[in-house]
């Protein structure tokens, strides 16, 4: 590689969607920009999750970008809730309808970052042994992208296939007259383990934590609403942009309060709510996110729900979540509780009988052994920060950003970080991020970040960074409106409990479509927040 070609304006890091659509946006403006990407395509978290049943849990007309008008209509999706290959295959053609692989290094894992004072630019090095200069560095490393692989004892002796729904076989896996383990119920089991189900001679699912899921409610989409939608696009966006979790305009909120219906009023509103499916049960009520006693109606709802579907009263039992509805992100699922009302698939509560590991021929448990074929951990990410802490990022002498977050991460409007000029983060802690729409928060992330490098420039300045005041007040009042909330009350990836060791903060900011009043407001005050320099 020519050394013209290692000297960029913007280097980003990640080609899923928001990698792909800062290219795109850089490229407009006319700055020298490349991408780094582990993988051998781009898709990001669509690439990398390809396991049975994986599908988006926001409806495919509003799960999609909105930039050029001409995209949103040529593209066609099949179904409601889009399978993974289909979005998938909406990221190739995003990558090739704008020509976005010519700036796109794949196979290319990203292992150090470091901010050169004296230059004012950042040097990052590959595992290839690359080494490029920027002035800017954009991590586009995404929410969910490194997957949890858990420490397990024994783990080495297994005989058998181990498998991660995070990091699954692009071939795919043939569990057909397999003994096959599944540990782990969040969203990855919760949608994989339906399908397993159907191929495996015996499934046994491991649970620590019951989760609640309510049906997707998934169908082929219906081409009289798409065209509908496709008329006049624009208004659907905008009435998405107003909601509280931006995403479901076409199903608006109930804005009333649980506790002030009637036993007839809750049920209607909780069946018609289920009846939606997925995300926007949690719509039902206004005050199923702020309030426990609130919140506990919706959970017995659910609850009920589950001791209808499955037959063995004692599978129900140890099925029935004890935390709030939202504390842990709802999943959607197709069919999930009702498969353990198949004779082959058996249900094992690690509360009751604790894991112990694996041994060569299978699982142990403190009651005993369990022999199976194949192992599949379906345990989730180190979620939000995970990318960001696998990466060598030193800012302002020499200082790292794993000590500058050794508490939790701390940012600015989720974007920038004190001590780390230049370096900005797509939909990072402190952002609204997986609490809404992820499309709509990319492409707002994006346009903040690239406005913000283009005005930097055009200013004739070097380097763009937050204050430390700003900082400081930001993570307070992220930390005040979460603590308002039921979202902290229960050990979820939100708050990084399922990564031993790391520090429990919640990460993502509940301020959604505030949050894009008051960034414009900082961009209108000339980045109030930020220090700009020569």
């Amino acid at each position: 590689m020519s050394e013209a070609t290692n000297q960029l304006d913007v280097l980003v890091v990640g080609a899923g969607f928001g990698g792909m659509y800062m290219l795109h946006r850089a490229r407009q403006l006319g700055l020298r920009a490349q991408v780094l990407e582990a993988g051998s395509d781009v898709g990001g978290t669509w690439y990398w999750n390809r396991y049975p049943g994986a599908r988006c849990d926001v409806e495919s007309l509003e799960y999609s970008y909105q930039f050029d008008e001409a995209l949103q209509q040529e593209w066609q999706w099949s179904e409601r809730y889009a399978p993974q290959p289909e979005i998938l295959a909406y990221c190739q053609h995003v990558a090739e309808r704008f020509d976005l692989r010519r700036d796109i290094e794949f196979n290319t894992r990203v292992l150090s970052a470091h901010f050169d004072e004296a230059a004012k630019r950042w040097s990052v090095t590959t595992e290839r042994g690359q080494t490029f200069q920027a002035q800017f560095v954009v991590m586009a490393t995404g929410c969910l992208s490194v997957p949890n692989v858990p420490e397990i004892d024994g783990a080495e002796r297994f005989k058998g296939p181990i498998y991660h729904t995070g990091r699954w076989p692009k071939e795919g896996v043939d569990f057909t007259g397999k003994r096959v383990a599944v540990l782990g119920t969040g969203s990855s089991g919760i949608q994989s383990i339906p399908l397993i189900a159907q191929q495996a001679k015996s499934l046994t699912v491991f649970q620590r934590t019951p989760n609640h899921s309510v049906p997707a409610q998934n169908k082929p989409l219906d081409p009289t609403l798409e065209a509908a939608i496709k008329k006049n696009y624009a208004d659907l966006r905008a009435r998405n942009a107003q909601e509280t979790i931006g995403f479901g305009a076409r199903h608006p909120s109930n804005q009333g309060s649980v506790l002030e219906a009637s036993p007839e009023e809750r049920e209607a509103q909780f069946e018609y709510h289920w009846q939606l499916g997925g995300l926007l049960f949690m719509r039902a009520f206004g005050d199923m996110g702020l309030s426990a006693e609130a919140n506990e109606y919706a959970a017995e709802f659910i609850r009920n729900k589950i001791r209808q579907k499955v037959k063995d009263p004692a599978t129900a039992a140890k099925l029935l979540p004890d935390t709030a509805v939202g504390c842990k992100r709802l999943c959607a699922d197709s069919g999930y509780f009702e498969t353990f009302n198949q004779p082959h698939v058996s249900l094992v509560d690690l509360q009751e009988t604790p894991l112990k590991g694996l041994y060569e021929d299978g699982v142990e448990t403190e009651s005993g052994r369990f022999e199976v074929d194949a192992v599949v951990f379906a345990t989730g990410f180190d979620a939000m920060t995970g990318a960001l802490s696998r990466i060598d990022i030193r800012g302002r002498a020499g200082q790292k950003l794993s000590d500058a977050w050794a508490e939790g991460p701390k940012t600015y409007l989720g974007l920038q970080v004190v001590g780390f000029p230049n370096l900005f983060t797509v939909t990072g802690p402190g952002s609204p991020s997986v609490l809404t729409n992820m499309l709509p928060s990319i492409e707002q992330h994006v346009r903040f970040i690239t406005d913000a490098i283009a005005d930097t420039k055009a200013a004739g300045l070097s380097t763009m960074e937050a204050q430390q005041g700003a900082q400081d007040a930001w993570v307070g009042h992220v930390n005040e409106v979460g603590n308002a909330t039921i979202y902290p009350s229960c050990n979820s990836w939100y708050v990084g409990a399922n990564i031993p060791g790391k520090p429990r903060v919640f990460m993502p900011y509940l301020g959604f479509p505030a949050y894009c009043e008051k960034c414009d407001a900082v961009k209108a005050a000339g980045y109030e927040g930020f220090e700009r320099a020569a």
